[in-house]
């Protein structure tokens, strides 16, 4: 399927990975009009969403696109991969829980940090996270 101007679609692969979906998401917002502080959201979001591609499933995707609903406008954050899955969604949105040993911040964060959030998962099939931000 081809990209349209208002999608982007970034392989995770490697940390130069997470970089380059960082920066393309952040365009896009820029696109979309998006003010600076949402746009630090953003580039946040991904940021985070791409981590745990990384950390977790080893390779996935980015995926960003523009999206309109009852005269709002915004970005959908979706990151999708075919790894081993989350065993229990409730227990990784708690705040504080991390079983890399980091700070836990990472899907609690994002689903604040975002407007709507939402979790997909299946054990040994992967994991799809959606996550959208409203333009103010």
């Amino acid at each position: 399927m081809p990209l349209t101007r208002n999608e982007i679609r970034v392989a995770i692969e490697s940390d130069g990975d997470i970089v380059a979906a960082r920066h393309q998401g952040r365009e896009l917002g820029i696109r979309l009009g998006f003010g600076p502080s949402d746009l630090a959201v953003i580039a946040t979001a991904i940021s985070e969403l791409a981590r745990n591609i990384l950390v977790y499933a080893k390779t996935g995707h980015i995926i960003c696109w523009s999206v309109e609903k009852e005269r709002k406008r915004g970005i959908v954050i979706q990151a999708v991969d075919e790894g081993p899955g989350i065993q229990d969604v409730e227990i990784v949105l708690r705040d504080g829980y991390s079983t890399s040993g980091g700070l836990g911040l990472g899907l609690p964060g994002v689903r604040r940090l975002m407007d709507k959030f939402a979790i997909v998962s299946r054990k040994g099939q992967g994991t799809t996270v959606t996550a959208i931000k409203w333009m103010e």
